[in-house]
């Protein structure tokens, strides 16, 4: 992973948390680059973070013509939601918790259609969670 990409809420939260603490992941987490898709947020002050320039679709699709490592996206529905609108969603990793919560927020959020996607990959964590890898099959 080379840039983790943000909705506004997601960050805010992310940066809030991370900010404060230490370790191997914190250590990533405060130096990976960090991109924030966001109309209302004036500026990005965790380190290494820049906001998005222009539209999402338009903005992540220069993103991925760029050399480098993958983006993720942790998190953000809303903007998941507009990057599958617009075929921008290359593969899902799932993490299915083995913990019922018994509210929440949905992991998608509403869509005019399905959206169909091939499993490629199963990874059994020693919590007894489970990664999942999705190809979305976009209809063309």
């Amino acid at each position: 992973m080379g840039t983790l990409l943000f909705g506004r809420a997601t960050y805010e939260g992310m940066a809030a948390h991370w900010r404060g603490e230490s370790g191997p992941i914190a250590d990533f987490m405060n130096s990976v680059e960090k991109i924030v898709a966001s109309r209302t947020l004036p500026e990005a002050t965790w380190a290494n973070s820049r906001l998005l320039d222009g539209e999402v679709p338009g903005a992540v699709e220069r993103l991925k013509a760029e050399p480098g490592k993958d983006i993720f996206v942790f998190g953000s529905a809303d903007l998941v939601a507009d990057l599958l609108a617009h075929g921008l969603v290359d593969e899902y990793r799932l993490c299915l918790a083995p913990v019922v919560l018994g509210n929440g927020k949905p992991l998608f959020k509403p869509a005019p259609q399905a959206l169909n996607m091939t499993l490629t990959k199963v990874t059994p964590l020693k919590t007894g969670a489970v990664i999942l890898r999705y190809l979305p099959r976009y209809r063309g």
